[in-house]
């Protein structure tokens, strides 16, 4: 019965304008199948987010990705007034473009806004609950892409010098080296790190599992620091004092930054630490596909993102190939 509804659809797309096609596509769907989710049920918009959210839960969607589509989302139920299978392609438009005119965030925050939107009615499509999203005519929003800057080695030295406890000296040797996330490296345990072998077993996006490696002075420094601990917590880094608790993402970022501060590197975040091995991986010549794995990237077009090639690699590339 659904591929005669669809073949009806098509048949009809040419003479009906969108909202009819809508509307025609919801009867059917009403009168022929046993859903009926069109018609007989139309929710309110509210109602279709927590539906949304429950599914990207279900998928293994993180807390973190989930508070932020629902915070979107909310904000666009509030600004757009209509239900969501009521919504038509200006609606969305002339909501995205009011952020622009007020000011209120840069191209790319409102192309991020347009990514959970149409994902929102992307879902509701292939639910049938609507016949076509309204966002597919709406292109991805062009945004000038800024460069941004990774440590250089003196001022790796710089922070390592500025490390006055064993712990944070095992945690700037540990993001330098393997490129983890911030939310990865908060969620290691004692047992997750094999000495042996030199690598650990990180749960990152959607808890997926993955290896990751470190060098030789992180497996020294972490040693020492493990050693030096009087404490039974698993967490790989605590808080330096009692009562001893796993160090949350926020203490990371403190400390990186009063780090950065005392030894005059600016900037300093535990991001710039895994844009920073991915620069050197591409530039020294990993394939961008280890790279990927390494990092823990789905698509490989966010790998590209975060490999910034240095510009002296490209000078010298450009003497020695073409000059």
């Amino acid at each position: 019965m659904r591929e005669k509804i669809e073949q009806i659809d098509r048949l009809m797309s040419p003479v009906l304008s969108d909202a009819q096609a809508v509307e025609l596509h919801a009867v059917l769907v009403a009168c022929l199948t046993s859903e009926g989710k069109g018609v007989g049920l139309q929710r309110s918009t509210t109602e279709y987010i927590e539906l949304f959210l429950s599914a990207k839960k279900l998928e293994g969607c993180s807390e973190r990705s989930l508070r932020y589509y629902r915070s979107t989302l909310a904000r666009f139920a509030e600004g757009v007034t209509k239900a969501a299978h009521e919504m038509t392609t200006e609606d969305i438009r002339d909501y995205l473009a009011g952020y622009s005119r007020d000011g209120r965030a840069g191209k790319a925050t409102v192309d991020n806004v347009r990514r959970v939107i149409s994902s929102f009615f992307s879902w509701l499509e292939e639910e049938d609950y609507i016949y076509k999203s309204p966002v597919r005519r709406i292109k991805k929003i062009r945004t000038s892409r800024v460069l941004k800057s990774v440590y250089s080695d003196e001022s790796l030295e710089a922070l390592r010098d500025c490390c006055t406890e064993l712990r944070d000296l095992a945690m700037v040797d540990l993001l330098t080296s393997t490129g983890i996330r911030v939310g990865e490296l908060v969620q290691l345990n004692r047992r997750d790190i094999d000495f042996e072998a030199r690598e650990c077993v990180v749960h990152g996006k959607g808890d997926k599992e993955r290896r990751v490696y470190f060098d030789a002075r992180a497996k020294t420094h972490l040693l020492a620091y493990l050693n030096s601990r009087c404490d039974d917590v698993p967490a790989l880094l605590v808080s330096l004092h009692r009562p001893f608790r796993r160090l949350q993402i926020s203490g990371v970022e403190a400390r990186l930054r009063k780090l950065g501060e005392d030894a005059g590197v600016k900037n300093v975040h535990p991001h710039k630490f895994r844009r920073t091995l991915a620069t050197k991986a591409i530039d020294k010549g990993m394939p961008i596909e280890q790279v990927q794995v390494l990092l823990g990237h789905s698509k490989i077009d966010t790998t590209l993102c975060y490999a910034m090639v240095d510009q002296d690699n490209v000078k010298r590339s450009h003497r020695k190939f073409i000059s």
